[in-house]
Parts: C-alpha cells; sequence; structure tokens
C-alpha cells in the first residue's frame, strides 16, 4: 500500500471516531438536552441540562415531555464538552414516585466546598405533599458528583424550575415558577427556607411565566423568565435592585422561536471576560418540541446596563481549529439561491446535517476558523456528489483570496477528498464555500492539515 494512502486511511479513522464536540449549536450531540444550567466551578463551565427522551406507551406519556434522569457536562473552553456522566435519577431519589419521568428543569450551586443540586419532580406521597411537583435538593463533594439525594423535598415550595443565588453578602436566595415565580431566602445549609415566600413582580400577568434565572451585574439584579406573550415562549428580563425585587419588565432576550418550539429555558454567564446565554431549541427534532438540544451564543449589555436582543446562531460561539471536522452546515451565512442545509439522516438526526450546494456560484460562510501559526498544507472534504463538481475555497469574502479548489469526483457514497492549499495564512479566517460549475455537491465537513 503506498504512503499517501496509508495516511488517508489513518487520517479518515481518526476523523470519524474522533468524539469532540465544537463551538457549534447545538453543543450536546449524543442525546436531547434542554433547560441548561451553566456554572462556573473553578477554571470549568459545568452545564446541568434536563435530559429529553421520547416517550412510549410504557415510559412516560406519549406526546408529552418525558425525562428520567440528569447528566452534567464540563468544558474548560465552551468548545469542548465533557459528558461527566448520569447524577441523579428518578427511581434513586427516595420521595419520587416512581417511573413518573418528569425530571425537569435543574440548578446547581457551591457553598463551602459543597455542591447543591436542585431539581423539580412529582412525589409519590400526595396525602403529604398534595398533587403538583415539589424540589428536591442532591448534595455533592464535587460538581460532577457522586450526587447524594436528600431523603424529603424542601418544605414549604411547590412548583417547577428551581434557581439558586448567592448575593455578594452570602445570602442565598431560591427562585422556582408555579403560574407565577417566587423567591424566597435560603439557610446556609441551603436545604431548608428562612423567610416567608415572595410572589415577585412587577412581571407580566398573563401568559405562561416560568424558568427564573436571577443573576447580578453592576449593582442590578436581573431576573429573567421564560413567557409566552403570544402562542409560545420568549425570553424576557426584570430589574431590581434587591434580590426579591420590586423589580420591573425590562425588555426581551431573545424571540419566541421562528420554527415553532413551544418552549425556551435559559442561563446566563460571564467566562473570560464574554458573557454568554445558554438555551435550548428543537434542533435534532424539529417536528416534535418536547426533544430539545442546548445551545450558546453571546450576549451583551448597553451602556446602560439593558440587555441586548440576543439573535440564536447556528454558528456558537468561539473559534473552531483548523485541523477538526468544521461543520460548515453550522454556518453564519447562506447564499439566497443554491444552498441548502438537511439532515444526513432522518431516521437519526444526530448523525447531524449536510451543506447542499446545488447551482452554479452557491455559497455557504463559516467564521472564525483558527489557523495556528503554522502554514497548512491541505485540505480534505467528506462530501458525495452524484455528479461531481468543484469546490472553491476563498477567505476574506466571497471575492477574497483562493486558497483551495477541490474536484469531487462522481459517487453516491460519502468520500474523502483532498487537495493542496493554493496559500494559507495563519490566525483566524473567515471561510466561504463556493460551487464553481452548475452541478450539485452534498458537503458533510471540511478540515485542513
Amino acid at each position: 500500500m503506498q504512503k499517501k494512502s496509508l495516511g488517508l486511511i489513518v487520517l479518515t479513522l481518526m476523523l470519524v471516531f474522533s468524539n469532540d464536540a465544537f463551538c457549534q449549536n447545538p453543543i450536546i450531540r449524543t442525546m436531547f438536552s434542554a433547560d441548561p444550567s451553566a456554572r462556573i466551578f473553578g477554571n470549568k463551565v459545568y452545564l446541568y441540562p434536563s435530559h429529553d427522551i421520547v416517550a412510549t406507551e410504557t415510559k412516560g406519556r406519549k406526546g408529552w415531555f418525558c425525562m428520567e434522569d440528569y447528566h452534567v457536562y464540563s468544558s474548560e473552553n465552551l468548545t469542548d464538552w465533557k459528558d461527566e456522566g448520569m447524577i441523579v435519577t428518578q427511581n434513586k431519589v427516595p420521595w419520587v414516585m416512581p417511573d413518573s419521568y418528569s425530571m425537569w428543569a435543574p440548578d446547581c450551586i457551591e457553598r463551602n466546598g459543597k455542591y447543591y443540586f436542585y431539581f423539580p419532580t412529582a412525589p409519590k406521597d400526595t396525602i403529604v405533599y398534595g398533587r403538583g411537583f415539589r424540589i428536591g435538593v442532591a448534595v455533592a463533594d464535587h460538581p460532577a458528583g457522586p450526587f447524594v439525594p436528600q431523603p424529603l423535598p424542601i418544605q414549604n415550595v411547590r412548583g417547577i424550575d428551581p434557581n439558586v443565588f448567592i448575593d455578594k453578602d452570602g445570602q442565598a436566595y431560591l427562585y422556582w415558577s408555579a403560574g407565577n415565580i417566587y423567591g424566597a431566602k435560603l439557610k446556609e445549609n441551603m436545604l431548608e427556607l428562612d423567610s416567608d415566600v415572595d410572589t415577585l413582580g412587577v412581571l407580566p400577568t398573563k401568559g405562561l411565566k416560568e424558568g427564573p434565572y436571577m443573576f447580578e451585574r453592576k449593582g442590578i439584579y436581573y431576573l429573567t423568565y421564560p413567557h409566552v406573550e403570544n402562542k409560545i415562549e420568549r425570553l424576557e428580563y426584570a430589574t431590581g435592585s434587591h434580590p426579591l425585587g420590586p423589580f420591573a419588565f425590562a425588555g426581551v432576550i431573545m424571540d419566541e422561536s421562528p420554527t415553532g418550539c413551544w418552549t425556551n429555558h435559559h442561563s446566563i454567564l460571564p467566562f473570560n471576560n464574554q458573557w454568554y446565554l445558554f438555551y435550548h431549541h428543537n434542533d435534532y427534532s424539529p417536528a416534535f418540541d418536547k426533544a430539545r438540544s442546548v445551545r450558546i451564543d453571546s450576549l451583551f449589555f448597553n451602556e446602560d446596563g439593558s440587555i441586548k436582543k440576543v439573535t440564536p446562531t447556528l454558528r456558537g460561539v468561539g473559534t473552531t481549529d483548523a485541523s477538526q471536522k468544521i461543520q460548515i452546515d453550522r454556518y453564519n451565512q447562506l447564499s439566497d439561491q443554491g444552498s441548502s442545509i438537511e439532515s444526513i439522516d432522518t431516521l437519526d438526526r444526530f448523525k447531524g446535517w449536510k451543506t447542499i450546494l446545488s447551482s452554479k456560484a452557491a455559497w455557504v460562510q463559516y467564521n472564525s476558523v483558527d489557523f495556528g501559526k503554522k502554514p497548512r498544507k491541505k485540505i480534505i472534504v467528506n462530501s458525495m456528489s452524484a455528479s461531481g463538481g468543484t469546490l472553491e475555497v476563498h477567505t476574506q469574502g466571497i471575492n477574497g483570496p483562493l486558497i483551495a479548489e477541490v474536484k469531487i469526483n462522481p459517487g453516491k457514497s460519502w468520500a474523502i477528498t483532498e487537495s493542496r492549499l493554493l496559500q494559507s495564512s495563519p490566525g483566524i479566517q473567515h471561510l466561504f464555500i463556493t460551487l464553481k460549475d452548475n452541478r450539485s455537491v452534498d458537503i458533510d465537513w471540511i478540515s485542513f492539515e
């Protein structure tokens, strides 16, 4: 076997079996995930989402939300996410109704070296706890667990979507929702309320409100929440001068989903001098909005402290290493004609998407690719084209420097094509991939070596 062929086989295997997740939306690509609570512990961001599964005749309620456990994910750069494993499951919590599949939106926070994981679900003893959801706590010595559930839920709290905030003076607060949004002080042990329950206002009185998330910036307390203003949820916020308000409605963080996903649920935090919005959408389940996936986009403030509205993106945040698989279907922009995105396999949408360029001069733009300091020598393209075709890769713009021309051979299955780079510039580049001829090419990913 020739050395070049052997090298191509090794490279292909490395790329196919890589488990890295890159900074494109959605960020969790092996299972459904929703309701993301992001926290910074040490030098990492830990993500505590709920875990959607699709209900069946014997598991949950068909056509509705179905969740049985929680996983935690960690990242040092918001780019590469590691699944730290399952931390709490419904049938190992003493007070939870068995097989209720209602482990909804959680939160986690650290205090005095302990990590407190808050979760809502249905109790098995409705005589003691009444109907509806209660909120429990599991405690660990490490942000990834193991977490030990407390034997009883928090007293005098009935609702969903717990959120915990510790103010600068050390006082902890618990927030939750049940028609309205509520808040109360927590004792030092983080397991009991230390005040009466407040109904937080002034918030919209019409339409569902849930999913509170509190943060403070420059003396302003931001109470953020999903709200159904029309037919589906959008993300809104109110501001105040105290963790329990009073709050005044201040604006919209993210508009309703253009594809009709009924829910949204979020968290907001600063990391490495940039603020981020974590939220969810039904990317992997476009026909069923009870199976959702976590996304990230950057968030910015105006000088007066108001939040600039966030437009959701497929590209996500951060840079992509040029040597990794660059999923150009998570694009920044597509040409108006001759370009589209489709699932690779509609029976298994976790296989991801493909970019289709189907007419001459059709293009896709993918920003912020880090080529490093050393020149790259070749481009690798995983593609498929019944007719064959030629791709051009430019930087800086559609008519910018041409760095590669890749001839795709005709075929009916995915194939790796290598081509020498015409030139290579170091640093971060924006890529523009265009179709040179009037044919059609499906592209899974590209990479540079």
